[in-house]
């Protein structure tokens, strides 16, 4: 089923989500759902704040990116309670973009390396070191789960840039062909 994406100035993606366990109702339906909804929306990723739901699950699956980043070639995860437990000093820029901020698109500098801890939709834990461009995309998503968008890691200059756009995706001023959840 196709889910609404919520957008931008939403409250819950701005909320602290919390662990869930594994009698979490619904868990792989809701999983199932978000793939599905994640690819309609032509994205690499998705979190559960950004289908409304307070709770630190998010899905990737990178693989359409192999050809500007052939790292990610199978890259494709359900993470459940993730917690990055380290960052690499070392960085690395890339254009972000993101569901809940439809049209925009700016380079971010991120860790070029996480150690992360999670589990799978088994309810299996998993300890990883994860490098490169899917150590972005996992921050990306990582970040929803701490109330945080990719905007936040940009200057304030180019906060006050984005000022209009933000605007108009928080009024539903801007077309997407998927539903949306408006603040």
């Amino acid at each position: 089923m196709l889910l609404p994406i919520v957008q931008f100035g939403h409250p819950i993606l701005r909320k602290m989500s919390v662990d869930i366990n594994n009698d979490y109702e619904g868990l792989s339906k809701l999983i199932d759902d978000m793939y599905e909804t994640m690819y309609k929306a032509d994205g690499i990723g998705i979190a559960a704040p950004q289908i409304g739901k307070n709770i630190r699950l998010f899905v990737i699956d990178a693989t359409p990116c192999v050809e500007d980043y052939p790292e990610v070639k199978d890259f494709k995860k359900i993470f459940i309670n993730a917690h990055i437990i380290e960052r690499s000093d070392e960085t690395v820029q890339t254009s972000e973009g993101c569901l809940s901020l439809p049209g925009i698109s700016e380079d971010v500098r991120r860790s070029k390396k996480i150690r992360i801890q999670y589990l799978d939709e088994k309810f299996q834990p998993h300890d990883e070191v994860i490098e490169g461009y899917c150590a972005v995309v996992v921050q990306h998503e990582y970040d929803h789960l701490d109330g945080k968008v990719f905007i936040d890691h940009l200057g304030a200059l180019k906060k006050r840039l984005l000022k209009g756009k933000l605007n108009a995706i928080s009024c539903g001023k801007v077309p997407t062909k998927f539903r949306t959840v408006l603040p």
